[in-house]
């Protein structure tokens, strides 16, 4: 797992957006039974045919007020007016993977959906049941979200059982691998994301163009990189919110290359043609390989949260008892199993353990400048905050070379690459071979 602070005490939620009221328009001459009619023909019309299954107006709207949620914009009609043409076509794909998962009788449970709901509160630090209770809020039903994260899985499951003996990358093409690598020790390297748009037919390039340059245009206003390449990325990353790890430019498509090269940090790429289709990329750092020295740290935290805002100056019983829980905590603690036992006693909605973290990169300063100074086995004092109170702990503390290629990550490499240009074949041949009527 690459170390990150992201975990760290203040772990991020969906954005939360409220459900959209309409005015009741004036119909003349049309009784309310007129209306309602033509407001379920109008949610239920059909927007495509692909091989015989039906994308209807509802799964469109579904799907773009996910994401708008997802994304934090205002669920306003202008909004969803301008995510319906990349979200009817990442339906159409959609429909395509769907079928052939069912063609191949690939299984995808409940508990599988069930499993990936929960893993998606825990990252976003909500208790079971928020994420759909938030959803509801927005408007949004839940099968829309599970449909997606059903997609997702089948996908991942037919690829890699198509990979078959090559999903398990051998010794010889894993050292060969870290050999490459070390030998370009010293030279630049990227951190990116990616988005990936296919254009499997030429007849369709301009309509993909527009998509892809509107998919830009809302990143540069503030939609997460990782959100539109969930919703909209046809590459295997898009799992990870599109991240491809660390690349050297040879790594990559020759025009990506580059423009990446050229790239200052934190910039996005207007979309780059590639053989296949468009690829939106983003830069969120650079080094050179073979060279970037870090400490890496593993943490536990207990979180006490106060049933309500502290106001310093006037705090509640229940927050002076809890600091007082806290202090006792930071005195009597001896290991991080005593801090994780506190945490889930205490009954807090954050994971008592965010991982490896790297100090160079926890923010805020002054919480860096804490963790830093503690040695591994002596609880923090408590650290107050306006909804609670935090007692940490250092596990271990090593200092690594985050630019050497592990065994590991080269394996997985392999195997995201294998796996990226398999999917990209068959998403074509499915296209190819599709029969797909789009109605207006």
């Amino acid at each position: 797992m690459r170390p990150t602070a992201r975990a760290l005490l203040l772990l991020s939620t969906l954005a939360s957006a409220p459900i959209l009221t309409l005015p009741t328009p004036v119909l003349a001459q049309r009784s309310p039974a007129d209306a309602t009619a033509s407001a379920a023909q109008q949610v239920n019309r059909i927007v495509a045919v692909i091989n015989g299954d039906i994308v209807t107006q509802a799964d469109v709207d579904g799907r773009r007020r996910l994401f708008a949620l997802n994304a934090g914009l205002n669920m306003t009609p202008e909004v969803l007016r301008r995510l319906t043409p990349q979200v009817t076509r990442l339906l159409v794909d959609e429909r395509l993977r769907v079928q052939e998962v069912q063609r191949r009788r690939i299984p995808v449970t409940d508990t599988d959906i069930a499993t990936a709901v929960a893993e998606l509160e825990r990252r976003n630090g909500l208790p079971a049941g928020a994420l759909v209770a938030q959803l509801r809020r927005a408007g949004v039903e839940p099968r829309v979200l599970y449909d997606q994260l059903r997609v997702q899985i089948g996908w991942a499951r037919l690829i890699r059982q198509l990979l078959g003996p090559q999903a398990e990358p051998s010794e010889a093409a894993v050292a060969e691998l870290i050999a490459s690598q070390r030998a370009r020790t010293g030279q630049p390297e990227f951190l990116v994301s990616e988005i990936f748009v296919p254009v499997d037919d030429p007849s369709e390039e301009d309509e993909v163009r527009s998509f892809v340059d509107e998919v830009v245009s809302q990143l540069r206003r503030g939609v997460p990189f990782p959100v539109a390449a969930t919703q909209f990325s046809q590459a295997q990353t898009a799992l990870q919110g599109g991240d491809l790890g660390w690349v050297g430019a040879e790594a990559l498509d020759a025009e990506v290359a580059e423009v990446v090269r050229q790239m200052p940090p934190g910039a996005i790429a207007n979309p780059i043609r590639v053989p296949g289709g468009f690829q939106i990329v983003a830069l969120r750092q650079k080094r050179e390989v073979g060279r970037d020295m870090a400490t890496i740290l593993t943490l536990r935290q207990a979180f006490f949260p106060f049933s309500g805002a502290l106001d310093p100056n006037n705090p509640t019983p229940q927050q002076i008892q809890t600091v007082e829980r806290a202090r006792a905590l930071s005195n009597s603690a001896r290991s991080c199993e005593a801090v994780e036992a506190a945490a889930r006693a205490a009954g807090g909605t954050r994971d008592p353990n965010p991982g490896e973290v790297r100090l160079e990169a926890v923010q805020p300063p002054p919480l860096r400048q804490l963790i830093g100074g503690l040695q591994p086995g002596r609880a923090s004092q408590p650290v107050i905050a306006p909804d609670g109170v935090a007692v940490i702990m250092v596990c271990t503390r090593e200092t690594r070379n985050q630019a050497e290629l592990t065994p590991e990550a080269a394996r997985a490499q392999l195997l995201r690459d294998r796996a990226e240009l398999l999917s990209r074949q068959v998403q074509r041949d499915l296209r190819r071979r599709a029969q797909i009527e789009m109605r207006s």
